[in-house]
């Protein structure tokens, strides 16, 4: 199976957090869509799975267009709700949640803005959808997921039983880079074998804008 996250929107560049808010991709983004389309027919899959948000669907149109596969939306792949968070900088969270901006940096989620998932929540949903992903691809194939950069992250600990502890070591997933994860049948155990895999950049503007957890 390999996990994309969608190409870089407005939001992105200018370091919002989207979550739920239904931003669509812009001109790099786009192009990305298009780049990274062109390696997953590569990859010959037989089945494409999107978060129902626009940025990651407009994402997977792309790549069905190139693998003559339909979008099969779920909405278990979004992104984290980030509530009363969305739409601000980093900046705007630390003059508008002092409390919820320095738990933020610190790795906590012991304070929350209003409206904002959990991890375990995120983690909750993203996770049985990925493995449900993972049990419809038959034997020898691959299945595409494309989704949103911070849910990615813990879907992809969750399906590899990896503790959360861990994701702090872990660079968050570029804006259209992709991983992969294949399985061992002799060991019945699931490898990621490539992360933060990049198609050719786009030719115009700043290939991504790294983010965890705005997506």
């Amino acid at each position: 199976m390999v996990l994309v996250r969608h190409g870089e929107t407005d939001w992105n560049l200018s370091g919002r957090a989207q979550g739920h808010a239904d931003v669509p991709l812009n001109a790099t983004g786009r192009a990305q869509a298009r780049a990274v389309a062109r390696v997953m027919a590569r990859f010959r899959p037989s089945r494409l799975w999107s978060s129902d948000l626009a940025r990651a669907k407009q994402t997977a149109d792309a790549i069905s267009l190139a693998t003559g596969l339909d979008v099969e939306c779920d909405p278990r792949l979004r992104e984290y709700d980030v509530g009363e968070r969305s739409g601000l900088t980093l900046a705007e969270l630390a003059e508008r949640h002092p409390r919820e901006y320095a738990d933020w940096m610190a790795g906590r989620s012991t304070t929350l803005a209003a409206g904002e998932e959990t991890t375990e929540q995120v983690r909750d949903r993203v996770t049985p959808a990925l493995r449900e992903c993972l049990g419809a691809v038959a034997p020898g194939d691959l299945g595409v997921v494309v989704l949103h950069g911070a849910c990615l992250k813990v879907g992809l600990l969750g399906v590899l039983g990896w503790p959360w502890e861990l994701s702090r070591t872990i660079q968050g997933i570029e804006n259209a880079a992709y991983c992969v994860l294949t399985e061992d049948p002799r060991r019945d155990v699931l490898r990621l074998t490539s992360y933060n895999e990049k198609a050719t950049p786009a030719p115009h503007g700043p290939d991504f804008v790294a983010d965890a957890p705005v997506g």
